[in-house]
């Protein structure tokens, strides 16, 4: 599934007409967003940071107060000058669903505004069979939103759906049958989980959802610029550039697990057939091996050696080659690794893309830096959640606008 670009004009004039209902908007969004990154500040506070004046700042404060979406707290009392109050994100304002579809599992997460997991399901399967799946997905949600109140239930805002971006032409290589390629050749995953739910449904792709999700838990002061690889059953990626989500007008711009390097035998590979979770198994069968059960979160990875060694190195080489590709096209403060490994895998990984990457030349920039993320397997779930609801009250993208 991609998003559908052949009716946009991609070169439409940037300069719009803004109605005075936008320009509200936007000054609301903005004010939201300081008390999601900074919270305890006061009207005061907020006036200054946000440019807005201090009657136009506490008219905002006092309606997203009545929506439900921010709230108060204890005066503060014997500071030089007036008592301020300090302001928060109501986490009761609104909720979200989060679910991946990924090649090997599916999660489903719920969130409040205030990006706290309230309750996740996970599912391990073989493939996502494109009969089934749906109706596997519907009635976890069910599940995790059967304890909310009515209340509760009114401010749930969007289910957020995380999936590869062709999964048919993948099905083959995660050993489904062959009727399956078809079946999700012809299927819609927005529409298909809108049916079953009866919900507000919007889809990503899971490296990007997989990249929101890390920006939303990494903490201050969060880079303005950054790529991602999650090594799973193949490369997840995204890349955060201008503070917002790369996603291109499919919403696959970031797909640099398709990145061609050097394989092990120096021909031509993708990175995604050297560095995922794919590869190692194919390690694992060659040497006549059974691949472990379920996630690899779980595995004895001692128990696989030396063959761990070996694609770790593997796939260091291959993501350093596609770190330095990738920062010689945009210009990053950093690139972040994470897995559905163990984390003592996914350090053990980020030691030999170091060292491949010192090894590598650089021309006009220097050295990539590297991180390790924050979210491990739960980074697409999670980011799928958090996408909707920053899309609904964050976002300061005209196209995101809705009173």
């Amino acid at each position: 599934m991609a998003k559908d670009s052949s009716a946009t004009n991609n070169f439409d004039p940037i300069a719009r007409g803004v109605a005075q209902s936008g320009v509200r908007i936007a000054n609301e969004r903005a004010v939201l967003t300081l008390v999601a990154l900074v919270p305890g500040l006061s009207n005061a506070d907020l006036a200054r940071r946000s440019g807005l004046g201090p009657q136009t700042t506490s008219r905002i404060v006092s309606d997203l107060e009545e929506r439900g979406l921010i709230k108060r707290g204890e005066v503060l009392r014997g500071r030089r000058g007036q008592p301020a109050t300090p302001l928060f994100i109501d986490p009761e304002g609104a909720y979200a669903i989060g679910v991946e579809i990924g090649w090997r599992h599916c999660k489903v997460v719920l969130i409040d505004i205030a990006a706290r997991l309230l309750a996740s399901i996970h599912r391990a399967y073989d493939y996502p069979d494109a009969q089934t799946i749906f109706g596997d997905i519907a009635a976890d949600i069910a599940t995790l939103t059967s304890s909310m109140t009515p209340q509760q239930r009114s401010r749930l805002v969007a289910i957020g759906v995380a999936s590869p971006t062709a999964i048919d032409r993948g099905m083959d290589r995660v050993g489904a049958p062959a009727e399956q390629r078809e079946l999700w050749k012809g299927t819609d995953v927005r529409a298909a989980l809108a049916r079953a739910t009866g919900m507000n449904t919007v889809w990503f792709n899971d490296g990007n959802a997989a990249c929101w999700g890390e920006i939303v838990a990494h903490p201050a002061p969060r880079p303005a610029g950054f790529a991602y690889f999650q090594v799973s059953t193949f490369i997840g990626a995204g890349i955060v550039s201008g503070q917002g989500l790369w996603e291109g007008p499919t919403g696959n711009a970031a797909d640099l697990g398709a990145i061609v390097v050097p394989g092990d035998d120096g021909k031509p590979a993708f990175v995604h057939f050297v560095a995922s979770i794919a590869a190692f198994e194919s390690r694992l069968i060659e040497a006549g091996l059974v691949v472990p059960p379920d996630s690899p979160v779980t595995w004895d990875w001692a128990a696989l050696e030396p063959h761990v060694t070996d694609w770790l190195d593997s796939a260091g080489r291959a993501l350093a080659a596609a770190v330095v590709s990738t920062q010689a096209m945009i210009e990053l403060d950093k690139t972040i690794i994470d897995g559905v490994m163990p984390r003592p895998i996914v350090e053990r990984l980020l030691e030999r893309i170091q060292v491949h990457l010192d090894a590598l030349p650089t021309l006009t920039v220097g050295k990539p830096t590297i991180a390790i993320g924050h979210l491990g397997a739960a980074a697409a779930a999670m980011g799928a959640a958090h996408l909707p609801l920053y899309q609904r009250f964050f976002s300061p993208a005209w196209t995101h606008f809705t009173d």
